[in-house]
């Protein structure tokens, strides 16, 4: 990797970690420089704005983590009704990228940028979109192959488990306590059961 390579990649990962911990709009590319390092001409190098930089961010760093550690597992799915409860479960019990306190990144970043920034939107829309597709068709895999029943609605059960990730990533944020996880995963366990 070249040194401007190099230099971009810390930049987008430094601001990442500000921005997942304090918010996007909180964080100041001042910030960020005195995060990294680098200076202002550098800076400004890279990214024209600190949108621009915001965007990079969903691209080159939520992306490929959410490709590994969500849709990946989905897409390897055999059995949806297990498959699908062992990788909530991770990202919520396990992950170590996913901190409870901050929530999930890209809810955060939905909830915060979305109504402001088309750029944002687009983005992000297509980073949950993929994950939707997925499940949909890991439901599908999962019909045809006996393990869901016939009659289950494949985006109806994809929106279910969005916005019960979502969801409860919200609460374990404001309670910063993952006893609200376990709950959630009881009563996740039991849905997935009723697709059989």
């Amino acid at each position: 990797m070249s040194k401007a390579a190099n230099t971009r990649l810390t930049i987008l990962q430094k601001a990442f970690e500000l921005i997942y911990t304090k918010g996007y709009q909180t964080t100041s590319i001042d910030e960020i420089i005195a995060t990294t390092k680098v200076t202002k001409g550098a800076f400004y190098y890279h990214f024209k704005t600190k949108d621009e930089m915001g965007v990079a961010i969903i691209e080159e760093i939520l992306k490929p983590t959410m490709l590994e550690n969500f849709i990946k597992p989905t897409e390897k799915s055999q059995n949806p009704i297990d498959d699908f409860y062992n990788m909530i479960s991770y990202l919520l019990m396990e992950d170590p990228f996913l901190q409870v306190k901050y929530g999930c990144p890209v809810g955060n970043l939905t909830q915060e940028m979305s109504p402001w920034n088309n750029k944002f939107s687009e983005a992000l829309t297509e980073l949950v979109n993929q994950w939707k597709t997925t499940i949909i068709k890991a439901i599908e895999k999962g019909q045809n192959g006996g393990f869901v029943r016939k009659d289950v609605v494949p985006e109806q059960v994809a929106f279910f488990i969005l916005s019960g990730y979502w969801g409860i990533r919200n609460f374990g944020k404001l309670q910063n306590d993952k006893s609200v996880y376990v709950v959630y995963l009881q009563e996740f366990k039991k849905y997935l059961n009723t697709l059989k």
